[in-house]
């Protein structure tokens, strides 16, 4: 078969030497026109319709360059994702995390790309979709097309340059429900609801804005997604939670007992490796290489990461008489959620004031779900769901552009919380009916890895 293949081919690759010249036609015909075959290298097309649309080449290269670094960036989250939360659950349960983590960014890239981005930017109010849904299709475009190649399309970024970036950020929302509910959710229903929740929930409210929907016509602003991403998967997960109930053994009679991590080096690995990653989160959300605002962008995120931690370090240190580890790590991430909003519109000291708050905001939100018996292992909730939405505010009351209002932002959080929270109750609590959400106690107690997947993360074998 190979063989044929071969031959099948090769005619069509025989060069044409000069010395054997054709018998000319009796007839003079005139020649057939040939089609270029499609190519995924820029062609002169691509360049002339750069030039046209006002860029040029080097600068359109740079741009879209960066576009592709900063979604590796936001790819290496999912890895920050996955040893954050294993590192914060208990060793039994350390594969199952890690599987979930596998299963969220493979399929939510896959269905952003059967449906999701075609849905999330259709890129108008048109009367078919109203600002509020609109269906989507498959992605992919013609490698022919210079309106998709070049700086036609966008100065920053070609069509799939746009689509890759984007899709990275579709599965986070699902990663944070899956520390939300580790250690007693049954696999095989988190994966259903994952996908449920990235290829047709997220593309939904990130449309509202990010695709020119609603709220961006009232004026609402969300940089890189403190709302659009992290609130959104932090009231998801809520939701979830309130339906699956804690783990056997978190509360008792006599109080709040602790489960702890196995790992806190693979928990800070995780945290450290999810702020590397939000460089390209924020950074790449400028949307081009533009040296003022990714370097601003970078300032004003590690700005507030820092404020964060120490916030929450000498907050918890007073509250719980113990400097905390796992509380510094949240406080971190509160801060890099609470800048994500604003990290382009709001000044130095105000990304600081903005980081100060959510890590103080982090550490009694997670105390006050304890409190309410909400259980949730590694924090997700309170750090992506409760500083999101004061991120989202922040902006309404820090921005230098004095269209961004706080009740704006704050319709818009909220708007995109409550979403979030009905579509995941209403399918969570429908798939309970259907299939069960939780794991059986003794398979609890064994610990889902063997449970689930039969096979433990760690061997207690010497050899």
């Amino acid at each position: 078969m190979a063989a044929a293949a071969a031959f099948a081919v090769l005619p069509m690759a025989m060069p044409a030497y000069a010395q054997e010249e054709p018998t000319a036609p009796a007839v003079e015909e005139a020649a057939p026109a040939v089609e270029e075959p499609e190519s995924a290298y820029s062609t002169d097309a691509d360049i002339a319709a750069t030039v046209e649309a006002g860029s040029s080449v080097e600068l359109f290269t740079v741009n879209n360059l960066w576009i592709c670094i900063a979604a590796a960036l936001v790819f290496i989250m999912h890895l920050g994702f996955a040893s954050l939360e294993s590192g914060l659950t208990q060793k039994k349960n350390t594969v199952n995390i890690l599987f979930k983590n596998v299963w969220i960014i493979t399929s939510g890239i896959l269905l952003y790309a059967a449906w999701g981005f075609n849905a999330m930017y259709p890129g108008d109010m048109g009367a078919d979709w109203n600002g509020y849904f609109a269906m989507g299709s498959w992605f992919g475009g013609s490698l022919g097309d210079t309106s998709l190649t070049s700086a036609a399309y966008n100065p920053g970024y070609t069509w799939w340059g746009d689509f890759i970036f984007q899709s990275m950020f579709a599965a986070t929302a699902a990663t944070i429900v899956s520390g939300a509910v580790a250690e007693r959710v049954k696999l095989s229903t988190f994966m259903i609801f994952a996908v449920l929740l990235v290829g047709f929930a997220y593309p939904v409210t990130g449309s509202w804005k990010w695709g020119t929907g609603w709220l961006d016509a009232k004026g609402f602003y969300d940089f890189a997604g403190s709302s659009i991403v992290h609130a959104f998967g932090g009231f998801a997960a809520l939701a979830c939670v309130i339906i699956l109930g804690p783990r056997k053994g978190k509360y008792t009679k006599g109080g709040i007992k602790p489960i702890l991590g196995h790992s806190m080096p693979l928990a800070a690995i995780g945290v450290f490796l999810l702020w590397l990653g939000w460089f390209g989160f924020n950074g790449g959300s400028a949307l081009s290489a533009d040296p003022k605002a990714v370097s601003y962008v970078f300032t004003t995120t590690a700005l507030a990461a820092c404020a964060g931690a120490v916030a929450s370090i000498f907050l918890s240190w007073v509250v719980l008489k113990k400097p905390d580890l796992s509380m510094a790590l949240n406080g971190i991430l509160a801060g890099l959620v609470g800048i994500t909003a604003g990290a382009d519109t709001v000044g130095e000291g105000a990304s600081i004031i903005i980081g100060l708050i959510a890590g103080a905001i982090v550490v009694i939100s997670i105390l006050a779900f304890d409190k309410i018996k909400i259980d949730d292992p590694v924090g997700a909730v309170s750090v992506h769901g409760v500083c999101g939405i004061w991120g989202t505010i922040a902006v309404g009351i820090f921005s230098f552009d004095p269209k961004h209002t706080i009740g704006t932002q704050l319709i818009g959080t909220l708007s995109m919380s409550a979403f979030a929270f009905v579509f995941a109750f209403a399918v969570f609590f429908i798939l309970k009916l259907i299939m069960g959400v939780r794991v059986s106690d003794e398979e609890e107690h064994e610990g889902l890895d063997v449970a689930e997947h039969g096979a433990p993360a760690y061997s207690d074998s010497q050899g």
